[in-house]
């Protein structure tokens, strides 16, 4: 048994302690430094353990439900969902059970339930890979699967929990004329299956593309930028967008509250000889003239699930009318700030018609001189069907299917009249 494969399993159980006991993000723990001790290969095994787990973790407790009497303490709990994943998954049963027994063992609080956890594991690693694949799906929290069934339908929503239970692989977006690794995708993106440590692909020290979801990469399609514009990227970090926009030959400028998030951007820009001009603060009280600006607003997120599986578990949706009533008074302000004759995308990562539509149909009722654009819609890859009611394209993780799926997107494009 590697001491190394027990670390990150007993940071794995960590971080679901955290996700489903105190409600954290996956990312807000990792900035916390919850895997800073831990050596690069491990920090992606133990990231990779907590993202399998949440998404199998309603199977996971099925399997567990047959041989537990009550359900323990959450810590031991999280260590029998994290084995029953692994053995289910084909992992060497021995390693895993013994793994799990001396995590549990060593904590004074849990140690004595070692013999329980060596007994069930036991028990699952007979039977548990063969009724694995034959479970159902596991499905959504019902606070979101609720809302999302009457937007789209149960039949759309199982579909989309198909594509959450499969992961994400990873998508890049290259700079002109470069080559990268992968499979082309309809949009042009390109997707890596089975990438490994990110860094080490072909191209990435050179510059040549970066990390970015096929869906992500169509705003900035739609806003089609010309060369030498002056472009607001609003809300840029992590940056894929900068970079399009960048690349595009626009003269960008790079806004976000978060100055630590905007080190990734920095990060980014000098890896791939781009160039914008990067600005920490508030959207809301940014102020300038500009030809095109990109709003991807403050969102629940709920179409990055395919990658973020935590998101489920770690919120509620009691914030998201916040969120709603934010995007509003953004929309509001980014309107200013665009020329006559200019144009703004507006792009939400949400399966929320909310977060989405309904904000562009009750924005093209308030301000008169704000034209929807639908001809903008027309880029490569983009089906007509996915062009919705009011104008904007609605992107769901059940397209592509049979490519992998996409993150959930809502984009639109409004024209001011000059």
């Amino acid at each position: 048994m590697s001491d190394n494969a027990t670390a990150a399993r007993r940071s794995a159980i960590y971080l679901l302690d955290q996700i489903l006991g105190e409600g954290r993000l996956l990312p807000e723990c990792l900035a916390a430094g919850a895997l800073d001790r831990l050596g690069p290969e491990d920090r992606a095994r133990a990231q990779r353990l907590t993202l399998e787990t949440l998404r199998g973790l309603e199977r996971a407790d099925r399997l567990l439900d047959n041989h537990l009497n009550r359900t323990p303490d959450l810590t031991v709990h999280n260590a029998l969902r994290l084995g029953a994943v692994e053995l289910c998954h084909g992992e060497a049963a021995h390693g895993v059970v013994n793994s799990m027994v001396e995590i549990v063992g060593r904590s004074r609080k849990h140690g004595r339930l070692k013999g329980l956890v060596n007994a069930v594991l036991r028990k699952v690693a007979a039977e548990g890979p063969e009724a694995w694949p034959r479970m159902r799906v596991p499905r959504l929290p019902d606070w979101l699967r609720d809302p999302l069934i009457m937007a789209w339908g149960a039949e759309a929503v199982a579909s989309m929990e198909q594509a959450h239970f499969a992961g994400a692989p990873l998508d890049i977006s290259l700079k002109p004329g470069a080559q990268g690794p992968g499979d082309a995708l309809p949009t042009g993106s390109m997707r890596v299956r089975d990438a490994g440590q990110v860094s080490t692909l072909p191209g990435f020290d050179a510059g040549d593309w970066w990390v970015q979801d096929a869906a992500a990469a169509v705003p900035v399609q739609i806003l089609a930028p010309k060369e030498g514009e002056a472009v607001l990227d609003l809300c840029a970090a992590p940056g894929g967008k900068t970079l399009q926009l960048a690349a595009a030959g626009a003269e960008v400028t790079a806004l976000d509250i978060s100055e630590a998030r905007l080190e990734r951007v920095h990060e980014n820009l000098a890896r791939t000889g781009l160039t914008a001009s990067i600005i920490a603060g508030d959207a809301l009280e940014h102020q300038g003239q500009y030809d095109a600006i990109l709003l991807d607003a403050p969102c629940s997120a709920t179409g990055t699930i395919r990658r973020h599986a935590d998101l489920p578990f770690a919120k509620d949706g009691s914030e998201f009318g916040g969120l709603i009533e934010l995007q509003a008074h953004m929309l509001a302000h980014a309107w200013t700030l665009l020329k006559p004759g200019g144009r703004l995308v507006y792009c939400t990562c949400s399966l929320l018609p909310d977060e989405g539509e309904v904000q562009i149909e009750e924005a093209l009722a308030q301000y008169p001189d704000m034209r929807i654009d639908r001809d903008a819609l027309n880029v490569p890859g983009a089906d007509a069907g996915w062009i919705t009611e009011e104008g904007g394209l609605r992107l769901r993780p059940d397209y592509w299917a049979n490519l992998g799926g996409m993150d959930g997107f809502y984009v639109a494009c409004l024209n001011k009249t000059p």
